[in-house]
């Protein structure tokens, strides 16, 4: 019984801690080296952005229940500013490889820097400390939802927090090309594992037909398992784009 019990904790130790350190070291060396593939010398531009109107804000149609979405509000306590992107529009980047990273993703409110790879296959992919990003969703900076997975425990666990964001945090998706800052505006606490309508082009919940978006737009989705320790559920993010800084 003792020996069982020290092999349980052995491969506890390596699930939850193990398998953390080597995804992080992985992920963030492979940050770097697209950061120096990439030639940046001067760091990340600020996007800019522009006022404008008509931007549906989620929840927006139909209107939204009263009840709080994940993460609350932001930290000014009030929505963000409807913009709109300015600047040239980089040419959308070559369809990336299977298991390629090939973006950045980074989230200054709870401290996520994480490669973005093509596809969310475990192995390839999650299993790496990456961001996977869905196929057959818009890439950064297109129009449609650029809809993204990644791990919320063991394996680098990059979205272990993004249940705490809340409405006016940005996310930004850093290409070769431009940085795209989305700003989050929603999101369902809770839904199923097969709720995809989170992850379509216009993103509304399937099973919670109250939280979604009403029209086309440039959105971005972050989904990721829940509660934690489990698979049972989905919990999503949403955040529209709010503004591109070409480099």
């Amino acid at each position: 019984m003792v020996t069982c019990g020290v092999v349980l904790l052995l491969l506890v130790v390596h699930q939850v801690w193990w398998t953390n350190r080597e995804a992080r070291s992985g992920a963030a060396e492979t940050v770097r080296s697209l950061v120096r593939e990439w030639g940046e010398g001067e760091g990340v531009v600020p996007a800019q952005e522009v006022p404008e109107e008509g931007v549906p804000e989620e929840g927006a149609e139909p209107e939204e229940s009263g009840e709080e979405v994940a993460g609350g509000g932001g930290e000014s306590g009030s929505p963000p500013p409807r913009t709109r992107p300015v600047g040239k529009v980089p040419k959308p980047p070559v369809r990336p490889r299977w298991d390629q990273a090939y973006a950045v993703l980074r989230i200054p409110a709870v401290g996520v820097v994480a490669p973005v790879a093509q596809g969310v296959g475990k192995r390839g992919v999650l299993d790496k400390g990456y961001v996977g990003h869905y196929p057959g969703t818009a890439q950064p900076g297109r129009a449609g939802n650029v809809a993204l997975a990644g791990h919320r425990n063991t394996h680098g666990e990059p979205f272990r927090y993004i249940n705490r964001l809340g409405k006016g945090d940005r996310v930004l998706v850093e290409t070769r090309d431009a940085v795209y800052t989305y700003v989050v505006s929603g999101g369902v606490p809770q839904t199923s594992a097969r709720d995809v309508g989170v992850i379509a082009p216009v993103p509304r919940s399937a099973v919670h037909p109250g939280r979604g978006f009403g029209e086309p737009g440039h959105y971005l989705t972050l989904t990721t398992c829940t509660p934690e320790f489990t698979s049972t559920y989905r919990l999503v993010i949403w955040a529209t784009l709010a503004g591109t800084a070409p480099k």
